[in-house]
């Protein structure tokens, strides 16, 4: 066999594996979304401004917390959990400098202290306003700890 049919065999191989990879990514989205209360939210576990280190991802709600997956992985495993009465939302802004860049256009950023070590989301305006909704209609008895 020629060489060149080496190259041509390694290249299909490359582009096979590729594109399963793509389906597996967009399965595995589809499998996240399923059960609906999604959106999507970048995480940062650094506090500075502007801030390196944001990481693209889909929030999905639950009835105590909120589960927080990274886009580009393969894990049906969340990578943080927000537990409800946990989660304390400090101040809003927009995205500075390289930031815009880092996080989905037309998101917002938040402060937030929790137990997870996370200290910053960034989420359209239409997502805070739920997950600040989601926050505050815990059950009767449960702590409530957030401040815009």
């Amino acid at each position: 066999m020629p060489l060149w049919w080496w190259f041509v065999d390694a290249l299909a191989f490359v582009v096979a594996a590729l594109v399963l990879l793509v389906i597996c990514l967009l399965v595995r989205r589809r499998l996240l979304a399923r059960s609906g209360g999604t959106f999507e939210m970048s995480v940062n576990r650094s506090d500075a401004v502007p801030a390196k280190g944001w990481v693209l991802g889909l929030a999905v709600y639950g009835d105590t917390e909120l589960a927080w997956y990274r886009t580009f992985s393969l894990s049906l495993r969340p990578r943080y959990r927000f537990t409800r009465g946990d989660v304390h939302i400090d101040g809003r802004r927009d995205p500075i400098g390289h930031e815009v860049y880092a996080v989905h256009a037309g998101h917002l950023i938040v402060g937030t202290k929790n137990a997870s070590g996370v200290r910053q989301l960034a989420m359209s305006p239409n997502a805070l306003t739920g997950l600040l909704s989601w926050l505050e209609s815990s059950p009767p008895g449960q702590r409530v700890n957030n401040v815009l």
